[in-house]
């Protein structure tokens, strides 16, 4: 992660602590994660893994894509490869980049994730957002909650209801995959009342 990243993240986090009128404490409650690691990430002085970043933005009620536009601070239609935000989980080496523009209807996500790597996030973390995993290179194996799905390149999986997700490569390869996230529509009948 780089030094501006590092910056722009724990500002994004901590602003939307706030934003959410949550003390440290009551977020720590909510996500699980410790008062003193949460200062320490909001204060640019810890690299915070996937697993932890997953429950921290699920207590928060954002998507992980949705806090990296938030370190961007601009909304803009092009995202240029040498401007899309590269993360790197410090615990696994999984690469996180975020491809589209933020602030659009959906966003995409390419990752790396190393031979032998295994990222899990609560089931909040598949809340927010529908979720599709689009598998470019390698095998990938997906744990949604009980069920096991393999993805071969060129596989496509939508997931279904919340569950705690896993993404595992158990060979000895990287493999690189997209995930799409997009906000559920409200029903039109929703949409109507609320305009009523």
């Amino acid at each position: 992660m780089t030094d501006a990243l590092t910056v722009n993240l724990a500002t994004a986090l901590r602003a939307a602590r706030t934003t959410a009128d949550l003390s440290v404490s009551a977020l720590a409650e909510r996500s699980g994660v410790s008062r003193a690691m949460i200062a320490k990430v909001e204060r640019g002085e810890a690299q915070p893994t996937a697993v932890l970043l997953g429950r921290l933005t699920a207590a928060l009620g954002l998507t992980l894509s949705e806090l990296f536009a938030r370190t961007e601070g601009r909304s803009r239609r092009l995202a240029r490869l040498a401007e899309q935000p590269v993360w790197v989980d410090p615990a696994t080496g999984y690469r996180r980049r975020a491809v589209s523009p933020p602030g659009g209807p959906a966003q995409l996500v390419e990752v790396d994730l190393p031979a032998g790597a295994e990222v899990a996030y609560p089931a909040e973390s598949y809340q927010m957002a529908n979720h599709q995993i689009w598998v470019l290179e390698g095998t990938l194996r997906f744990r949604e909650g009980e069920v096991e799905h393999e993805l071969h390149a060129g596989d496509c999986l939508e997931l279904g209801a919340p569950k705690p997700g896993t993404y595992v490569n158990a060979t000895d390869r990287p493999c690189r995959y997209l995930v799409v996230l997009s906000r559920p529509l409200v029903p039109s009948s929703t949409a109507q009342h609320r305009n009523s």
